[in-house]
């Protein structure tokens, strides 16, 4: 990817997830021009499906929502949720689309 179709000019948001798995991931949000353009070889183990949505969709209220969890000490979080029919995006993915949506559209998100 260019250097300038990154969004933030390279400035990279690190968020980390200490709580669950220990583990620090460096989200990047890029242009990558048009989708029918595109090649993704995504790793088996880790991805089983690669689909799209418009960012109209996951500003649509209807489309976002929350999932409770509780651990065995009962502890309890929420984690956000964006729907599109059979596939939901959620977990980190989720996060980090949340956390996204909120820097590109403040006050719509």
């Amino acid at each position: 990817v260019k250097a300038q179709a990154l969004w933030g000019g390279g400035v990279i948001l690190s968020l980390a997830d200490t709580l669950q798995h220990g583990i620090t991931v460096a989200p990047v949000v890029a242009n990558l021009g048009p989708l029918e353009a595109l090649t993704l070889n995504p790793n088996p183990d880790e991805v089983e499906e690669v689909f799209t949505l418009p960012l109209a969709h996951l500003l649509r209220e209807e489309n976002q929502g929350y999932t409770h969890f509780r651990t065995a000490s009962g502890y309890g979080y929420t984690l956000p949720v964006f729907l599109n029919g059979p596939h939901k995006v959620w977990g980190l993915t989720a996060i980090i689309t949340e956390l996204t949506l909120e820097l590109l559209v403040p006050g719509r998100y």
